[in-house]
C-alpha cells in the first residue's frame, strides 16, 4: 500500500467487522482517536453521532468534514498538526449543533490568525500554538468562559483581547514576540503563566497575586523586581536573561523551585527565608565562591532537594560535592549527580 494515499478501509475505526462485542458502549461509541493515519480526508471513516470526542491529531486534512456539524454530543476536537489554513478552518464559525463544544485544538497548523469561535458558548480550552498568527485579535470574541488558552509559538506582538478571561487559569504565549507584560489585570483566576523565549524586558504583572507558575525564561530581563506580591508562586523560571542580582524575591514564601539558571548572577541573594524551596538551579552563572551559600538558603537547608551549580566558578573549588552534601544534609542531586 502507498503510505501517501492513507491507510486502507480496514484499518480505519469502524470500518472492522470484528471490532464490535457485545457491550452497549461499542455500538455508542464516544470517543474516536485517528492520530497519525495520514488521511487526507473522512471518506473512509464512520463518525457515529455519539461521539463526544474527536481526536484528528497528525493527519494531512485541509478541509473540515461536514459531517462532523452533526455531531450534537462533541465535547472535544483535536485537528492539531494538520493542514489547515483560515479558510480551511472557517466553517467552524457556522456549526451551531457542535455549538457545546468544550475543547478545540488547532495546534500545528497553518492559520495566520485567530479563528472566529464565538458560537461556542462552553468553550474550556482553546489552543492555536504553533501557527503563523501575529495579533490576538478576535479572542475578544472567545467565550469568557475559557480556562486554558494556548497561543505560543506565533508571531505575536502584543498582549491583547485578554482582560475579558475570569475564569482563564492557564496562558500560554511562549515563543512569540512579545516586549512587553500587559493587560493582565482582570485575569484573576490566573495560576499559570508561560512567556518564555519573548522579547520582554521587565516583570509586570498588573498587581495580579495568584500566580503559581511563572516562566519567563529566555527574555531580556535584567532584574527580578515585580515579584514582591506574587506570593501563591510555587515554581520561578528566569533562566537564560541578563539578571545580575537576585532581588524582590524574599516575600515568595511558598516557592519550591526556583530556576534562575544562565544569567549573570555573582552571589545568591534574597532567599534566606524560602522555607519550601525544594529546587535550585543557579548553573552557568559567575558564581565565584560557596562561602556565603549556607547563610544565603538558611531556611531551606533542611528541604532541599536539588541544586545546580556547574558552570560556575564555584564548582571547581576543592571537595564541591562534598561541600554542598554536608550544608544540604537531604540533598538528592546536585548537578547531574544523583544521590541514592
Amino acid at each position: 500500500m502507498d503510505p501517501s494515499t492513507g491507510p486502507a478501509n480496514h484499518d480505519l475505526p469502524g470500518n472492522d467487522p470484528t471490532s464490535a462485542t457485545d457491550e452497549d458502549s461499542s455500538l455508542c461509541p464516544t470517543v474516536l482517536d485517528l492520530t497519525s493515519f495520514q488521511l487526507h480526508d473522512l471518506e473512509s471513516v464512520e463518525l457515529p453521532p455519539s461521539l463526544t470526542e474527536l481526536d484528528l491529531t497528525a493527519n494531512r486534512l485541509s478541509t473540515l468534514d461536514p459531517r462532523i456539524s452533526q455531531l450534537s454530543n462533541l465535547k472535544k476536537l483535536s485537528l492539531r498538526q494538520n493542514l489547515f489554513t483560515d479558510d480551511g478552518i472557517q466553517p467552524l464559525s457556522t456549526w451551531h449543533t457542535i455549538s457545546a463544544l468544550e475543547e478545540l485544538v488547532l495546534r500545528d497548523n497553518q492559520l495566520k490568525k485567530i479563528p472566529d469561535v464565538s458560537i461556542f458558548k462552553q468553550l474550556l480550552v482553546f489552543d492555536v500554538s504553533f501557527n503563523e498568527i501575529s495579533s490576538l485579535n478576535e479572542l475578544s470574541n472567545v467565550s469568557s468562559t475559557l480556562k486554558e488558552l494556548y497561543v505560543s509559538k506565533n508571531e505575536v506582538t502584543k498582549m491583547e483581547e485578554i482582560e475579558h478571561f475570569p475564569l482563564l487559569q492557564i496562558l500560554e504565549l511562549g515563543s512569540n514576540r512579545l516586549r512587553v507584560m500587559e493587560n493582565l489585570q482582570n485575569l484573576t483566576s490566573l495560576q499559570e503563566l508561560w512567556l518564555g523565549r519573548n522579547r520582554i524586558r521587565a516583570i509586570n504583572l498588573c498587581g495580579l497575586k495568584c500566580i503559581m507558575k511563572l516562566s519567563l525564561q529566555s527574555n531580556r530581563l535584567t532584574s527580578t523586581t515585580g515579584l514582591e506580591e506574587c506570593v501563591a508562586l510555587e515554581e520561578l523560571y528566569l533562566s537564560h536573561n541578563g539578571i545580575a542580582k537576585m532581588e524582590g524575591l524574599s516575600t515568595l514564601v511558598n516557592l519550591r523551585l526556583l530556576d534562575v539558571a544562565a544569567n549573570k548572577l555573582t552571589e545568591i541573594n534574597d532567599i534566606t527565608k524560602l522555607e519550601r524551596l525544594e529546587d535550585l538551579w543557579l548553573n552557568d552563572n559567575q558564581i565565584t565562591s560557596l562561602e556565603g551559600i549556607e547563610e544565603a538558603v538558611a531556611c531551606s537547608r533542611e528541604k532541599l532537594t536539588t541544586i545546580y551549580l556547574e558552570r560556575n566558578p564555584c564548582a571547581k573549588s576543592p571537595n564541591y560535592i562534598s561541600t554542598l552534601k554536608q550544608i544540604f544534609p537531604n540533598v538528592e542531586q546536585i548537578d547531574s549527580e544523583v544521590f541514592a
